[in-house]
């Protein structure tokens, strides 16, 4: 795993614990010698995270489109930004740019592009690690609602051991590192983007 995506909110949540979290993660990313792919803004959560792979000497791709440029106050300082023209190339550009994906708290768009990613597993698109950072129990209630969607018989058992949950940064970046994809997958071709 060279590259990582993480999808995270534009907001910065209640409390500090979110924040804290996406510091120590940006600094696990940047001293595991892993580039950032995130999409790209500097508020939020994003900003946070970006920010803290860039003070430990790490690199960082933003991809964001070009709507959301003045909205989400793009940060200029990263490594390499690379402006879009929509949502749907931004996600198709990010997870052909990473090796893994990691969800930390975020909102309608964070959730998103989690369930987004995680299709395209279930589809056979990717077979790259999916990792759910579950600071403060954010997501307790989301996965206790995949497994009851499993027990109801509408999401198979495959698919949700497709998910990697932690709720500490560095215990999922090594899980993630450990992960054995179980099929063969057809990736993106950057044509299609």
């Amino acid at each position: 795993m060279k590259s990582i995506c993480v999808f995270c909110g534009s907001s910065s949540g209640v409390g500090v614990n979110h924040l804290l979290a996406a510091q120590r993660l940006g600094k696990l990313i940047a001293k595991d010698d892993l580039t950032l792919i995130y999409g790209g803004g500097n508020i939020g959560i994003m900003g946070e995270l970006a920010n803290s792979v860039l003070k430990y000497n790490g690199k960082v791709i933003g991809v964001i489109p070009e709507n959301l440029v003045a909205r989400e106050a793009a940060l200029k300082d990263v490594t390499e930004l690379k402006i879009v023209k929509s949502m749907h190339e931004r996600k198709a550009l990010m997870s052909v740019l990473s090796d893994g994906f990691i969800t930390m708290s975020g909102g309608i768009g964070t959730l998103e592009e989690f369930f987004e990613i995680w299709t395209w597993a279930q589809l056979g698109i990717h077979s790259k690690p999916i990792g759910l950072l579950n600071i403060d129990n954010y997501y307790t209630k989301l996965t206790t609602f995949i497994e009851e969607s499993v027990r109801s018989g509408f999401v198979k058992n495959e698919n949700l051991d497709m998910i990697i949950i932690d709720n500490d940064p560095g215990s999922l970046i090594q899980k993630m590192k450990g992960f054995k994809p179980v099929f063969v997958t057809k990736w993106i071709d950057t044509d299609d983007i």
